[in-house]
C-alpha cells in the first residue's frame, strides 16, 4: 500500500494503474478560501486528459463540512474539475435525510460514480508525453 487512507482509495489507484494511466495520488494542493480564512485541499487522484485533466476524490463518508468545502472549491476554482467516487453513492447525506450523495451531486452539477471509476472517465485519461507508461518492475 502506498499510504492510501482507505481501501476505496487503494482500489481506485489499482483501477487507474490497470488502465495503463499514471497514479498521481495527492500530488497537488488547491488554494481556496474557507469563509474568512485561507485553506488548502489535497485531492486524492489526478487524471490527465486532452481537456487538461481532472481530479478524483474518493469518499466513504461525506459530511456537511466536506460538502461545503467542495462547493466553495468549485465556485472559487472554476477551471478545476473534481469528480467523486463514492463507496456508496446511494448513502443519505445524514440520518433521516431524503437526499443521497448522488442526488446532491446531480443538484449541484458534480460528476460522481458508485464504487469504481467509470470506464469513460479512464478513457478520457491520456499519458503525458513526459510520463513513462506503467512499468511493473
Amino acid at each position: 500500500m502506498r499510504g492510501y487512507r482507505s481501501g476505496l482509495e487503494e482500489r481506485i489507484a489499482k483501477q487507474i494503474e490497470e488502465a495503463g494511466l499514471p497514479v498521481k495520488y495527492e500530488e497537488e494542493k488547491l488554494d481556496y478560501i474557507w469563509p474568512a480564512r485561507p485553506a488548502k485541499y489535497c485531492p486524492d487522484f489526478w487524471l490527465p486528459s486532452k481537456g487538461g485533466g481532472f481530479f478524483i476524490e474518493t469518499k466513504g463518508r461525506w459530511d456537511v463540512a466536506d460538502r461545503q468545502k467542495h462547493l466553495l472549491i468549485r465556485d472559487q476554482c472554476p477551471d478545476v474539475e473534481v469528480r467523486f467516487v463514492f463507496s456508496n453513492a446511494n448513502a443519505k447525506l445524514y440520518r433521516g435525510s431524503p437526499t443521497t450523495y448522488a442526488q446532491f451531486c446531480e443538484k449541484h452539477g458534480i460528476k460522481y460514480a458508485h464504487k469504481t471509476i467509470p470506464p469513460t472517465w479512464l478513457e478520457e485519461g491520456e499519458l503525458n508525453e513526459n510520463e513513462p507508461e506503467h512499468d511493473d518492475r
